[in-house]
Order: structure tokens, then C-alpha cells, then sequence
């Protein structure tokens, strides 16, 4: 099982913690703006002690499980694990689209599903692993099987070494509002899932990310999608992942690279990929590695880029299902270009 599995993966770091004297929830540093939370405490308290902006919150090791919404007054801060193994600290919830409110006055959808949210402007996220642990098998009655890791809005929001770890819909890539153009950096991060796991109406890009598509036990195909990126028509850019890898638990071809997502509530989007200089493992189907999410809207249709992609995913045996850059346009989509005056890297 998922949430087995996750647990077992920060047990040295509990172990060590347990040993340790219990402490209050957030700690301040003398004379700093520096919060600590240690295990026993709550990464919601420390930010909720957040008065402005700037302010720097330690996680260290151990599991929280809980949910963590970060509001716009919270602009620039840093969030990041007292370790610069992302595995040590552990942020873990289990909440899916479908799951009930407490009031009984509907469910919490797919945004509501995020054990990590963030609206802040210039957020700050280092070294540590933003999970959702809620399985399907657990819940076979639920029909809104979307759970979310993190779903992230606000501009100049970066991610450095941090694991996104779900099934469906793992990372809620998306902006403040239709019209903004919000802009997002994923540098050294892991992200794993099924189905749509890196999806939204970001400007994104991810700067040697590990991309794993999960093991299914389904008896059609494709499994799932990598991206559905839901751009706005206005927006130039949208999603760029550049020299990362896509691995897969499955086998292979099993996967497709992406679908476009046109929303019900924003018929107009233009979803926009670049894929480059990535390396892709034979999870990925190669013949045909995109698909329609609906058929009023082909991916045909849609901005969908690669180049100078490598590996039996990538391999390009039907010319018209794998849309090229040239060498020119290749020039233009970089994470220079899609970040502007923004230069977290």
C-alpha cells in the first residue's frame, strides 16, 4: 500500500525524533523571522504565526500529517526541511475530490483535495517530500478519485528539490486567476502519479525533474498522462520541462506524455507543452505519445512541442504524432523566456 510504503521511507527519521524532548510547535530564532517545527508540532501553526513577509519556516525530520494552505499575506517565504534530504520531512494528507466535507455540504473537489496549498507570491519550497496518500483500493465507493499534493497559484512560486508524491492529479500547476499569467520553477524535483499528475494554467517550468508513472492494476491502456496542461489561449507559455527523465512502473508504452485539459469553465484554454532535451524510458508510448481528453479538442489542436528528446520514449517512428521545434523555436522556449525578469535558478 501507498501510505506503507511512504512511512516506511522517513522511519530513521522518526526513530531519531522520538529520542528527542518534546518541543512547542513553532519555535521562533531569536531576533529572526525563522520559525522551527519539530515532530509533535504543526506546519499550519507556523505559518498562521507568519506576520508578514519574508519570514523562513524549518521543517524538521518527521511526518505531519496534515493539510497546509499558505495565504497571500505569506509572500516570500521560505518553507524547507532542516535537511537537504527531501525524504526526511514529510508533508502527508489523505483527502480526494470525492471525500465528504465534515459538514456534510458536499465533497472538497480536486483543488480542495491539496494537502499543500499555496496562493503566496514569491513562495519558497526546499528539501522536503508534499504527499497525498488517499488509494483507490481503499475507496472503492468514491467516484472523484482526484487527490492532490500541492495545488499551487501565485506568481514567482519555487520548488527546489522537493517530491510530489499521489496518484491522480499529483500537482495542481495553476494561477491566481483566468487571466494571470502566474509563473512557477521546479528545479531537481521528483514527481510521481497516474493519471494528469502535472496539470493546470501555470507558466511552468521544470529544470531536471524525475518524472515516474506508477504501476497500475488495469486492464486498459493508456494507464495514464504525465501532463494535461490547461493554458490560457492569451498566455504564450505554458508548461516547459527541459533536460528531466520519465521513468515508469509500468510497462511498457503503457503511459502517454499528455493530454490537453480544456476546462468546463474556460472552454477558450490553449493548452501549451514543450518537452526538450529529456530522456524518456519505454513507459512512455512512442508512437502515438499524446491523446485527446475530450474530442472537441484534438491535441492536435493544441501547443504541443518537443525536441531533442532522447531514449524509447522518445523515439519519433510517426513523424506527425511527435510535433517538432526547430531549431530557431527551440532558441525561444527556455526557462529565460518563460520566467521574464524572475531568474530563481
Amino acid at each position: 500500500m501507498r501510505r506503507r510504503t511512504l512511512l516506511a521511507a522517513v522511519t530513521g527519521s522518526l526513530v531519531a525524533a522520538a529520542a528527542a524532548p518534546a518541543v512547542p510547535a513553532a519555535a521562533r530564532d531569536r531576533d529572526r523571522r525563522v520559525l522551527h517545527v519539530r515532530p509533535g508540532g504543526s506546519v499550519q501553526a507556523a505559518v498562521d504565526a507568519v506576520t508578514g513577509p519574508g519570514w523562513t519556516i524549518v521543517v524538521h525530520p518527521g511526518t505531519y500529517r496534515e493539510t497546509v494552505t499558505v495565504p497571500t499575506r505569506a509572500a516570500d517565504l521560505t518553507l524547507r526541511g532542516a535537511s537537504r534530504d527531501p525524504r526526511a520531512a514529510v508533508l502527508v494528507y489523505d483527502h480526494a475530490n470525492g471525500t465528504p466535507l465534515p459538514d456534510g455540504s458536499g465533497t472538497y473537489g480536486t483543488a480542495g483535495s491539496a494537502t499543500f496549498t499555496s496562493a503566496a507570491p514569491g513562495l519558497t519550497v526546499r528539501d522536503l517530500t508534499l504527499a497525498n496518500d488517499w488509494l483507490r483500493a481503499d475507496h472503492p465507493e468514491t467516484t472523484g478519485t482526484q487527490a492532490v499534493a500541492a495545488y499551487v497559484t501565485g506568481d514567482r512560486s519555487a520548488f527546489h528539490r522537493v517530491r510530489f508524491l499521489a496518484h491522480q492529479d499529483t500537482l495542481f500547476a495553476d494561477t491566481t486567476a483566468l487571466t494571470a499569467f502566474d509563473r512557477q520553477y521546479y528545479r531537481d524535483c521528483y514527481l510521481e502519479g497516474d493519471v494528469d499528475f502535472v496539470f493546470g494554467r501555470a507558466r511552468a517550468v521544470f529544470d531536471h525533474c524525475h518524472f515516474h508513472t506508477l504501476a497500475r492494476n488495469v486492464d486498459f491502456t493508456p494507464k495514464g498522462m504525465v501532463f494535461a496542461p490547461s493554458t490560457a489561449r492569451a498566455n504564450p507559455y505554458g508548461f516547459l520541462a527541459v533536460r528531466g527523465r520519465v521513468t515508469s512502473g509500468a510497462e511498457d508504452g503503457a503511459y502517454k506524455l499528455a493530454r490537453p485539459w480544456v476546462p468546463s469553465y474556460e472552454t477558450t484554454a490553449w493548452p501549451s507543452l514543450v518537452v526538450r532535451d529529456t530522456r524518456m524510458g519505454p513507459g512512455i508510448d512512442a508512437a502515438a505519445p499524446y491523446t485527446d481528453m475530450r474530442e472537441a479538442y484534438p491535441w492536435q489542436m493544441m501547443r504541443f512541442r518537443e525536441y531533442a528528446n532522447s531514449g524509447p520514449g522518445a523515439v519519433i517512428s510517426v513523424p506527425e504524432n511527435r510535433p517538432q521545434l526547430t531549431r530557431a523555436e527551440a532558441a525561444v522556449h527556455t526557462p529565460r523566456t518563460y520566467l521574464g525578469d524572475w531568474r530563481p535558478y
